[in-house]
């Protein structure tokens, strides 16, 4: 993928555009002004102050030429979003790595709804425009996350990840499950399709691995310690749910049910508890601990397993 010759500007990088092929439009101009019609005059503005460019930074007038398949960047305005009102703590800084505690309700990138409201608003709050997270967790999940700060050592963390050399430990809150034996691992085939709130488990070769142990157990509910071995959309909480004992505050299994966007009084109790790895560049082995705590748990009184 070339690089952006555009900076990211308030911790946003630029979008960038592929001119289609046998195009009906004689200018560049012309082309972005029919993609985005009910931003046209915001377009126009950004061509005249020279916002917009092509691959080499050249800035884009009203009568540059359309050229097919070329590359087009300009910064498009963020949406108004409220503020999440959760902090993000740093749990490690060094000239390779950010490792931060993810608050629930706070989105790993920009996707949907959720633009400035998101984890890299920490590229404008701790000025590091190059910031890129190696692994991503979902908006309803917290804990560790690892982001590298320069774009040099962005392949050797993500390796890490796309080779399955990190172990990850999860913490879950769900009910309590008498009848069934722990430790067990759950193996399955997750799909998910586009446009599908769902995760779904199918008849096929296994993708997907999870060990879960019992951690505790307090009343009707337990905390259960999650590896994961693969990386499916939803696994977590799709292995738990087809167990009997979904997480508690999934909003997805085993019903959908809507989330007001400022409702922030039941959150999903699954805690990415800590990452463990080699470091690919220092080769020390090395492990990051969430110092958070899921509230189901906190609030109630573990009783004899």
């Amino acid at each position: 993928m070339p690089e952006a010759p555009l900076p990211v500007r308030d911790g946003l990088n630029p979008t960038r555009l592929r001119l289609p092929e046998n195009p009906s439009w004689e200018t560049i101009a012309e082309f972005l002004l029919t993609r985005f019609p009910n931003d046209a005059a915001r377009i126009a503005e950004k061509i005249e102050s020279g916002e917009v460019v092509v691959q080499d930074g050249t800035a884009v007038t009203f009568s540059t030429p359309y050229v097919p398949r070329e590359f087009v960047y300009l910064y498009r305005d963020p949406p108004a979003e409220p503020r999440v009102p959760f902090e993000i703590d740093v749990l490690h800084r060094d000239e390779n790595l950010l490792v931060v505690d993810k608050p629930h309700f706070l989105a790993t990138t920009p996707r949907g709804s959720w633009v400035t409201e998101t984890v890299v608003r920490l590229r404008k709050d701790l000025d590091l425009p190059e910031l890129s997270p190696v692994h991503r967790l979902d908006r309803l999940t917290a804990g560790v996350l690892v982001f590298t700060v320069r774009r040099e050592a962005r392949r050797a963390y993500q390796t890490l990840f796309d080779r399955r050399l990190v172990e990850k430990e999860y913490e879950a809150i769900a009910p309590a499950a008498p009848r069934l034996d722990f430790p067990r691992e759950v193996r399955s085939r997750i799909v998910k399709e586009r446009g599908v709130l769902q995760a779904r488990e199918v008849d096929g070769p296994v993708n997907a691995v999870t060990s879960i142990e019992l951690v505790d157990t307090a009343d009707d509910r337990a905390r259960y310690r999650l590896r994961p071995e693969t990386g499916r959309t939803h696994q977590l909480r799709v292995h738990m749910n087809s167990l009997g004992i979904p997480i508690l505050g999934d909003n997805l299994y085993p019903e959908v049910y809507e989330l007001e966007p400022q409702d922030y009084s039941n959150p999903l109790q699954l805690l990415a508890r800590s990452l463990s790895f080699h470091d690919p560049i220092t080769g020390r082995p090395t492990r990051f601990v969430s110092r958070r705590n899921l509230a189901a748990w906190s609030n109630s009184t573990p009783g004899p397993r």
